[in-house]
């Protein structure tokens, strides 16, 4: 049977890192607030889980037409409303191509990715999370914002799979459930000792063996740790010697959940040499564990998301972007923003894709009106489609407002001119410090437009940002 190969694997951050000693400073009273170690990635208000697999996936260099996507996530924003069909029209990717949604499992991204492997298709896998925990929780400060993707396909690609094993079991490290909506979690050492002895170093053996890998040979493993210390205490049993990658991105952005083995693949292949073997594991109830041979390299995009970003040493800015408290934001946080169903069936394929439109006479305009808004137009006029999330843009204009509600003002918002002729006026994100200045070049980020708070929604469009982040500065 034809086996796929994968093509490219990416990771993504959002631009906050929380300090974690400042919540050990903050609840030092209380007891909790954890070791004080490390960031954690925190999700702007407008980002989540779809934001970020799409944002991730639009560093894959896709340039080729797509047979499926895959949305994996444990926190995905709709129970109900297809992500997949979401993140297909932000990439503007092929009407036809088939669209899935995974959950309900960490390791979700791994397994749709092995499936992936195992065929031959064109199949693009992104992962995304933005876990809700209760403030004071260890998963509250351990547990990461961020995304990752992967994309499979016929050709060499930068790595082959050469043998898998799942093993399935019914540990409970943590659960959420459904109609509570905040994780409680088993104790550490009983996590430890049943995910090393019943899960992994089961599935270890069996991949090694289904491989025909020696142990020894593994060059770099990527392996989640639920707890700290289990990779340690699997290593010698099962013969590896390699480094495990994951215990780097927990201690510099969290735990990404279903998103952080993609982004722990990517981190390793971006070192990795061709010939070298990766063990990647993805664990949930149970773990799968491929057996790669690297052919390539993987851009640095996991490696230069951690190292970028801004600090955030807030705590009650943290617990607010978290959902940890609740501001009374006045009467103008009360606005309506419904938007109808019929809007987003007729015009969410522009919207998403950020799609405008070249008029007769060559002028391009976002949004496609009916007549265009060239000052001679005489009347309705048949657009060319003009995708604009990847071209070229400056700043006009910029205003920094504090009486349009935002959850994190202040609201940033101006006109944008692009390349290619379009001027849009935008709203901008990922400001912190110096705001953009006129002539500013920016980039355009997929987020959330709008969430409905009386109908529990929310839409989604692009917004501009600044074209680089700036490098972390060292822990103090």
């Amino acid at each position: 049977m034809a086996q796929g190969s994968l093509i490219s694997v990416s990771g993504y951050l959002p631009l906050l890192r929380f300090d974690r000693k400042v919540a050990r400073g903050e609840l030092k009273w209380s007891g909790l607030g954890g070791s004080g170690r490390g960031r954690r990635a925190v999700a702007a208000w407008d980002e989540d889980a779809l934001t970020m697999a799409v944002e991730a996936a639009r560093s894959l260099g896709i340039d080729g037409a797509v047979d499926g996507v895959v949305f994996a996530s444990t926190s995905s924003p709709f129970s109900d409303r297809s992500m997949a069909g979401l993140v297909s029209e932000a990439l503007r990717l092929n009407h036809g191509a088939s669209v899935l949604d995974v959950a309900n499992t960490r390791r979700a991204a791994v397994t749709a990715l092995l499936k992936a492997l195992k065929a031959d298709s064109a199949e693009l896998i992104v992962a995304g999370e933005k876990r809700a925990a209760s403030p004071g929780s260890g998963q509250h400060l351990n547990w990461g914002d961020g995304a990752s993707a992967a994309l499979v396909g016929p050709g060499d690609g930068i790595a082959r799979l050469l043998g898998h094993a799942t093993v399935n079991a019914d540990l409970l490290d943590v659960f959420t459930e459904a109609d509570h909506g905040v994780p409680y979690s088993a104790e550490d050492r009983f996590v430890r000792d049943e995910t090393v002895q019943e899960i992994y170093i089961p599935a270890i053996k069996a991949a090694l063996d289904n491989a025909g890998v020696a142990a020894i040979d593994v060059a770099i493993a990527a392996v989640p740790e639920p707890v700290d210390g289990i990779y340690k205490a699997l290593a010698k049993p099962c013969g590896l010697k390699a480094d495990n990658v994951c215990p780097d991105i927990t201690a510099q952005a969290g735990d990404l959940g279903a998103a952080m083995p993609l982004f722990s693949l990517a981190m390793a292949l971006e070192h990795a040499e061709p010939g070298q073997k990766i063990l990647l594991a993805g664990f949930g109830n149970g773990a799968d564990v491929l057996i790669l041979e690297a052919t390539g390299k993987a851009g640095s995009t996991a490696r230069d998301a951690l190292a970028r970003g801004v600090p955030l040493a807030s705590y009650s800015r943290f617990l607010n972007l978290t959902g940890g408290i609740t501001l009374d934001w006045g009467p103008r946080s009360e606005v309506n923003q419904k938007v109808a169903a019929s809007t987003l069936l007729r015009h969410g394929r522009d919207m998403h894709g950020f799609v405008g439109g070249r008029d007769a006479r060559g002028n391009v305009q976002f949004p496609k009106t009916p007549i265009p808004v060239r000052p001679d137009a005489e009347g309705p006029e048949t657009y060319e489609d003009v995708p604009l999330a990847d071209v070229p843009a400056k700043v006009v204009s910029m205003t920094a407002d504090r009486l349009n509600f935002t959850p994190d003002p202040p609201f940033y918002f101006g006109l944008v001119q692009f390349e290619n002729g379009a001027r849009v006026a935008m709203e901008h994100c990922d400001i912190e410090g110096r705001a953009p200045e006129v002539g500013d070049a920016v980039r355009m980020r997929f987020r959330i437009k709008a969430m409905d708070r009386q109908r529990h929604f929310r839409t989604y469009f692009w917004k501009a940002a600044p074209v680089e982040r700036p490098q972390l500065p060292k822990e103090a």
